[in-house]
């Protein structure tokens, strides 16, 4: 199982982040192509939270995809997730590691360049950003596309540009070097989350490459 996670990890292009939304937005958004789902609860009882991680990690494991828990490494096991996410305020990732094992995932969130470098320990993957300022990270300045640009050429793990990307500036981040993203709002607002999941990996994946190569890529990493 450890491989096989980070397998998919590496084939992963597009990551929705959310709190509790309805099983119908989940699973269009699956269907649309997205490869991880993270929960993020801040301020849910662990009952709350257990009750909907199970719930995702059930949808997730149907389509393939990968199901982190925000925040919560001591409770990714009882709610069979792949995974915990952290950000540079909370525990250390060592003892994220110690908590939920080898063979589950940690992703860690970044802010500059040294935090880019120091992720090589211990983590699986980062979130780079945020590109552009969010609702979401309130109080929290936007690094724009230089961070995106730095960790294409020097970052040693799978990274996810993150921080207020939609449609609008996907093709952006891909010009700078971002071959994965992770939306909050891009995906959750939207009237057709399926199709806009569709039209953020083809954005990803620019011209020359098909829907249906890109989709015989994500069932062989399943």
């Amino acid at each position: 199982m450890i491989d096989h996670r980070r397998e998919r990890l590496v084939a992963a292009h597009l990551y929705l982040v959310c709190d509790e939304r309805p099983d119908e937005l989940i699973d269009a958004a699956l269907r649309g192509g997205v490869d991880i789902v993270q929960l993020r609860c801040k301020h849910a009882s662990d009952e709350q939270v257990l009750a909907v991680a199970r719930r995702y990690a059930r949808v997730c494991a149907s389509y393939g995809a990968l199901f982190i828990l925000n925040d919560r490494p001591d409770l990714v096991a009882a709610a069979s997730a792949d995974g915990v996410h952290i950000g540079q305020d909370d525990m250390p990732v060592a003892h994220a590691r110690e908590l939920i094992g080898e063979s589950r995932l940690i992703g860690l969130s970044t802010h500059t360049r040294a935090q880019v470098g120091d992720a090589i320990d211990g983590a699986d993957y980062i979130g780079v950003g945020p590109v552009r300022q969010t609702p979401t990270k309130p109080g929290r300045p936007a690094v724009g596309l230089e961070l995106v640009r730095y960790a294409a050429a020097n970052a040693q793990l799978p990274f996810f540009a993150i921080g207020g990307i939609d449609l609008a500036i996907v093709g952006d981040v891909r010009a700078a070097g971002g071959e994965r993203v992770a939306v909050v709002r891009a995906l959750v607002e939207s009237s057709d989350p399926e199709r806009t999941a569709r039209e953020l990996l083809a954005a990803l994946r620019g011209p020359g490459v098909s829907a249906a190569a890109a989709e015989s890529e994500r069932v062989g990493a399943a």
